[in-house]
């Protein structure tokens, strides 16, 4: 190797190609392809979101075209091509890919078709109502900011996360070496789940599995069997088998027809009508008479029309064999635990997820407490000065400038730098009656804060409990944007034998 100063540094080749490989797949694992497994996210993820927060998105704002957020996090955050930052955006709103968007859009993101959506410059998003729970005072010091790519502003280590995220929403990833296939889950279930492992610490897999019956995919399905679902829980890999929810159905001249409102996760609904037209084309499925699709807006609506002499219980099962319409999901619940990849059962994916939360309220609880120390100082100033208001007053005049009025202040009342400059900066109109009421009550009120958030230091047990509070808080409030109530996990165990 010839280095800056133009000397030949001799090298071994095994341990440059070793060393350059290892940075290199360790740049993939934790800057690229894993999710953390406290906020559920990757690092792209994190500053698309970061950005919205930035930009002031809030669900009550108007939408922004796409293309000023994907811009925002390519100048600020993530120095790499528009396409790939716009394509993980899209994912984010995307009701079919994830169970509870992260951000919502405007426009065309795409459909279960495989149809790609509108150029950013069309399409206008902002952040979705749940985001904000995963935003939720991080200007309170509650994560560490680190310098972003070139040390110009900052961004968050990792976001607050009030929510699971990464239970709820799940994740997937290849990096080098390994990969990550995490299925996402019904919000009510997992805060149930949350608040079991708060009230039992030693809470296993089994007893989650009492509250958490399965995975809960976006485009529904069935799940069969729970073999796959007890295997991965409690080792952190297995096998679930999804089934495409469909019904037989009589029509008025006597056929039958076999309706498909619910066809397995990540399965292109186009692709799997042209598997079946081709199946029936290859007559490797008899009995079909027609194929058409009639989704609309209302939801997904596939008819399979069959001759009359068809068995739609052997058609049914022939599909579930030849198609997508029967599709395993492999669970790999591979994280981040402290820039670790580490494969996690479900109880570990919790108690982690519990401890970030515990270092977010005490972070946030040790900001307010400076706060309100900061203002109880202020305010014992106030009163020092309206306790001896002439003598203040008399100070006051007859000094030349400020900076003599505080220092008179500070020498005859033992007051501090602070304390004398909010009171040279105090109005006249705090001098009456109803404003010293007033810094009375505030004061008593910044001593009792002062105290409850002393103790709440002191007791992880009170910690918890701010935790299990804000669990019921959103058990209680399980909406969605657009208002509709979350549904229950759609779990079903089937025993029909394939052919």
């Amino acid at each position: 190797m010839v280095s800056f100063s133009g000397k030949v540094i001799p090298l071994d080749i095994n341990s440059e190609m070793r060393n350059s490989y290892l940075d290199y797949a360790m740049s993939v694992i934790v800057g690229r392809a894993l999710p953390d497994v406290r906020d559920g996210l990757k690092p792209v993820h994190r500053r698309i979101l970061y950005s919205v927060h930035e930009l002031g998105l809030t669900p009550d704002k108007a939408y922004r075209k796409s293309a000023g957020i994907v811009g925002k996090v390519m100048q600020d955050f993530h120095p790499h091509g528009d396409a790939a930052i716009y394509d993980a955006m899209v994912r984010l709103a995307q009701d079919f890919s994830s169970r509870y968007p992260l951000i919502q859009g405007h426009g065309n993101f795409g459909s279960v078709d495989g149809d790609p959506p509108a150029a950013m410059r069309y399409t206008e998003a902002r952040m979705a109502k749940i985001t904000m729970e995963m935003l939720a005072d991080i200007e309170k010091e509650t994560v560490d900011f680190v310098p972003n790519y070139d040390s110009r502003t900052q961004e968050p280590s990792i976001l607050p996360a009030k929510i699971p995220n990464l239970l709820i929403n799940g994740s997937s990833g290849i990096a080098v070496g390994m990969a990550t296939n995490i299925p996402p889950h019904n919000l009510g279930e997992v805060v149930d789940g949350v608040l079991m492992m708060i009230d039992n610490p030693n809470t296993t897999a089994d007893d989650l599995m009492k509250i958490i019956k399965g995975p809960d995919f976006p485009t529904g399905a069935k799940i069969m069997g729970r073999e796959g679902i007890k295997s991965a829980y409690r080792t952190g890999r297995g096998s679930i088998k999804m089934r495409a929810q469909a019904t037989i159905e009589t029509k008025q001249n006597g056929r039958q027809v076999i309706i498909v409102n619910e066809i397995p996760y990540q399965v292109n609904k186009a692709k799997l009508i042209e598997k079946i037209a081709e199946l029936v084309r290859d007559k490797k499925i008899e009995g079909i008479s027609d194929l058409r699709d009639e989704s609309d807006r209302r939801g997904m609506r596939i008819v399979i029309e069959l001759k009359k002499d068809a068995n739609p219980n052997v058609i049914l099962n022939l599909l579930y064999k030849h198609t997508q319409m029967q599709e395993s999901f492999g669970v790999i619940m591979l994280a981040l635990v402290n820039n670790q990849p580490k494969v996690l059962n479900l109880p570990q994916v919790i108690f982690y997820y519990l401890e970030h939360q515990k270092d977010v309220i005490t972070r946030r609880t040790r900001y307010e407490l400076k706060k309100a120390e900061a203002r109880a100082h202020i305010v014992e100033g106030l009163r020092i000065a309206l306790a001896n208001l002439d003598e203040v007053i008399k100070i006051i005049r007859e000094s030349r400038n400020t900076d003599e009025a505080k220092k008179g202040l500070v020498n005859n009342f033992e007051l501090t730098e602070i304390q004398a400059e909010a009171i040279v900066e105090m109005r006249l109109r705090s001098l009456t009656g109803l404003e010293v009421e007033k810094l009375e009550k505030e004061y008593k009120e910044l001593l009792a804060k002062i105290n409850y958030l002393r103790s709440v230091l002191a007791d992880e047990k009170k910690v918890l409990g701010i935790i299990r509070k804000n669990y019921l808080r959103l058990r209680k409030n399980l909406q969605i944007p657009g208002g509709q109530l979350l549904v229950m996990s759609r779990l079903e165990t089937l025993t029909l034998k394939i052919l």
